[in-house]
């Protein structure tokens, strides 16, 4: 006879239940991120947590208990993996934001001791302003930089993934790809 559930799963709202089966069939969406809709769907037509993590192709119950328990704090937002392990993560969006405008302002010779931005340089001008961040690390910035869609090019200069410049008999023109941040995903 199995144990009871802990924390059973809420009732799903219209919306929530459309949402969970169209994501159940796709076949573009990461398979983690289908087999979790796959698992709340089946314990939301009153299977045992084993039997649906059997339907998602999972061995574990526990697992699905657990992602049951999210569901009921998060909604739909626990179908989203979270993070991997290793460190948490040390600096919030404002300070990605920060990280980003620091980028995009022009250095100054005296100020910043260079003329085009370099992890370093950008590390010290960040670690040097007031308003900065003491701590960071280069591998900070370059991921920050790198989830941003801006790439390092050989002229030692911070672009925009997804744009190019494109001689035409017109002039030069900016081009940007409009899938840059589907192929980044």
């Amino acid at each position: 006879m199995p144990r009871p559930q802990k924390e059973p799963l809420r009732t799903l709202t219209p919306a929530e239940r459309a949402h969970l089966e169209q994501l159940s069939r796709s076949q573009t969406q990461p398979a983690a991120r289908v087999a979790r809709a796959t698992a709340l769907l089946a314990v939301a037509t009153g299977h045992r947590f084993t039997v649906a993590a059997h339907a998602a192709g999972r061995r574990s119950g526990d697992a699905v208990a657990q992602l049951v328990a999210r569901f009921n704090r998060q909604g739909l937002a626990a179908l989203d993996a979270g993070h991997g392990g290793g460190q948490p993560k040390r600096y919030t969006q404002s300070e990605h934001e920060r990280i980003l405008r620091e980028v995009r302002r022009e250095p100054d010779r005296d100020q910043d001791g260079t003329a085009t931005w370099s992890l370093t340089t950008l590390q010290r001008a960040l670690r040097r302003a007031p308003d900065g961040l003491p701590g960071i690390s280069t591998h900070t910035i370059w991921c920050v930089l790198h989830e941003a869609g801006v790439s390092w090019g050989k002229d030692r200069s911070w672009c925009a993934t997804g744009t190019a410049v494109r001689k035409r008999k017109s002039g030069t023109v900016l081009v940007t790809d409009p899938d840059a941040v589907a192929k980044k995903t």
